[in-house]
């Protein structure tokens, strides 16, 4: 199947859009790659103290020629998504020396729960903290022992920082290593539809504790297509894990069989070879490449994924010297088929969605649709038809078959001949009011377009007080602002889902409008979310007055305030002091960030500044 002409176009434009950025990033890389091993090219004195504690792998250390990995762990007892990595090192240390490597632990990043700082003042550093992880991978690999890499992380923030920071160390093969989704509990839809009950005083506290813990009840990542989960989605199409590692369970003997098999193949692929030549050397520079940023951007919108990720597939791309906008993921979004509905975008979780065929499923069609780049460099050595395989055990053996035919529940999962939707619903508004990002997939078609009066706010709390008061009638659209990258690190509004879900069911029209995130939580009322430029950054949004006429049509692309053009130019914009938002569990220490960040556009990352030469 030779490729779709928009694919082609799109994945061209990249290229040529990145030329510069694209060549310095791979002569830095191309330059740093070394065919020995890098402990060699210590002193000994550096090698000493980077043994010293190695135990039996110390001889091996000492003198071998055996590659060393590095593993960089987000390991936590706290998250529930992390906490199953606890045996993992030791697990990874024994596959390494039964193929005659070593591996090391070679530092541990922050991984923090959206779950658990959702709506509170915690979510201002959830953003941020994937810059903070980029930097803190940069300094677990800057001890320049390692010949490969292993990356353990799955949640929002983690595996997008895991990556960025791995990139300046893309001279090196990196596999990324999944914990896998916690078995299904309690199903989403019924606990959304007791939050909804909760919101308006129908449920009380009790009832929704014992649905949220019916729902998220044990080890693994929470079981909704959320943003945890999208980053597992990439890492399958981008060819960073083993084939059909995403969402196979913890603490089974498959997801143990894959680990060990993560590790000998990052053993496998290091540049380490007879006379410093190795044909089977998969750098990870090489394998993420303007395809593979472009299968990422394919890949979210047929699966219905986290909008977060319009800004973390950015930031990640700029690492490795690729520069992306939000009009390549709207291109793309409007020619791809959605093929799965997972919660919020249906009823399923991702166990189903794992049941009914899954990653490898979705691959397959996608490539055959001519969809998907299938030329990769697969960290498992080969390309994307390897990648579609599912993994199985034959008794305790690991093996790989082909994904089914058909899909094994349609309910879930199509082929691309018989989608859901011609297109995947990501999308990209703009208009006077700047440039935005839509998730309609999960937005009934009559909800997408909207004209009705502003309702402006300055914080999410100040909308759930109005709600709680009955002050929110009529058709409206919510504003939130002063809730960018820059204002207070861009925390995500998910709380405020169920009141608008409730207020939508009772048959008013409303929308909401942000410089903030939604989250890959984000449902059926119609959102313009990543609002650019942020009202901090003197954007079109602050300059918005209750009352004013807002139009926002997520068909066409537009968001507009119908406001005559004279008066509109001629407003200054407005934004509450930010003072409340600069101290208070550690948000005084993130300063640096939200002076320097860039836009949501841009990945609201605050990682890439010039320097001077």
């Amino acid at each position: 199947m030779s490729l779709h002409p928009v694919l082609e176009r799109v994945t061209r434009r990249i290229a040529e859009r990145s030329h510069a950025t694209r060549a310095d990033y791979l002569a830095r890389m191309d330059a740093a790659r070394e065919s020995t091993p890098a402990r060699a090219r210590l002193g000994c004195g550096n090698l000493a103290h980077g043994f010293a504690a190695a135990g039996e792998d110390k001889p091996r250390l000492r003198g071998g020629r055996g590659g060393n990995i590095g593993i960089v762990t987000a390991y936590n007892d706290m998250l529930s998504a992390h906490q199953p990595y606890e045996p993992y090192p030791s697990l990874i240390r024994m596959a390494a020396r039964n193929a005659g490597g070593s591996a090391q632990v070679a530092g541990g990043v922050p991984a923090m729960c959206d779950g658990v700082t959702q709506g509170r003042t915690g979510m201002e550093l959830s953003l941020f903290s994937r810059d903070t992880i980029a930097l803190a991978t940069a300094v677990s690999l800057s001890h320049d022992m390692f010949d490969a890499v292993l990356c353990l992380g799955i949640c929002d923030k983690i595996v997008p920082g895991l990556l960025i920071g791995a990139l300046s160390f893309g001279h090196l093969p990196v596999i990324f290593v999944p914990g896998g989704p916690m078995p299904s509990g309690l199903p989403n839809k019924e606990k959304a539809a007791v939050r909804q009950r909760y919101a308006e005083g129908k449920a009380t506290r009790e009832e929704l504790l014992e649905a949220e813990s019916a729902s998220y009840h044990s080890p693994g990542t929470c079981t909704f297509y959320g943003t945890a989960n999208s980053n597992q989605m990439l890492m399958e199409v981008m060819g960073l894990h083993m084939p059909g590692s995403a969402f196979v369970n913890p603490h089974t003997p498959l997801r143990d069989a894959l680990t060990v098999a993560a590790t000998e193949q990052a053993l496998r692929i290091t540049a380490l070879g007879e006379d410093g030549v190795s044909d089977n050397y998969r750098p990870l520079a090489r394998t993420i490449d303007e395809k593979a940023i472009a299968n990422a951007m394919v890949g979210l919108a047929a699966t219905g994924g986290s909008t977060n990720h319009a800004l973390h597939l950015v930031a990640m791309a700029r690492a490795a010297g690729l520069i992306i906008d939000w009009d390549d993921l709207d291109e793309l979004s409007r020619v791809t088929p959605l093929l799965a509905r997972v919660y919020p975008n249906g009823s399923a979780d991702v166990n189903h969605f794992h049941a009914a065929g899954g990653m490898g499923f979705v691959i397959r069609e996608l490539l055959d649709a001519g969809l998907m780049h299938g030329d990769l460099r697969c960290v498992h050595g080969g390309d994307l038809r390897q990648q579609m395989l599912e993994p199985f055990l034959d008794g305790t053996q690991l093996r790989w078959r082909d994904p089914p035919p058909q899909s094994r529940d349609a309910t879930v999962v199509r082929l691309a001949a018989e989608p859901f939707d011609s297109e995947g619903g990501l999308r990209r508004l703009q208009g006077n009011l700047g440039r935005a990002i839509a998730k309609i997939s999960a937005v009934a078609p009559e909800f997408r377009i909207i004209t009705a009066p502003a309702k402006v706010f300055d914080t999410q709390d100040a909308l759930l007080d109005a709600f709680k008061h009955g002050q929110l009638d009529g058709d409206f659209v919510a504003v939130i602002r002063g809730q960018g990258p820059r204002a207070n690190g861009m925390p995500e509004l998910h709380k405020l889902t169920p009141p608008l879900a409730v207020l939508q069911d009772r048959g008013q029209r409303i929308a909401l409008l942000t410089d903030g995130r939604m989250s890959g939580a984000s449902g059926k009322v119609l959102a313009a979310i990543h609002v650019s430029p942020e009202a901090a950054d003197a954007g079109a949004i602050a300059r918005i007055r209750d009352g004013d006429m807002l139009r926002i049509d997520a068909e066409a692309g537009t968001m507009d305030a119908l406001v005559d053009a004279a008066e509109w130019n001629a407003r200054a914009p407005e934004l509450a002091s930010l003072q409340g938002n600069r101290a208070g569990l550690g948000r005084e220490l993130f300063a640096l960030m939200r002076t320097q960040v860039g836009t949501a556009e841009q990945g609201a990352c605050s990682l890439f500044v010039a320097e001077a030469p």
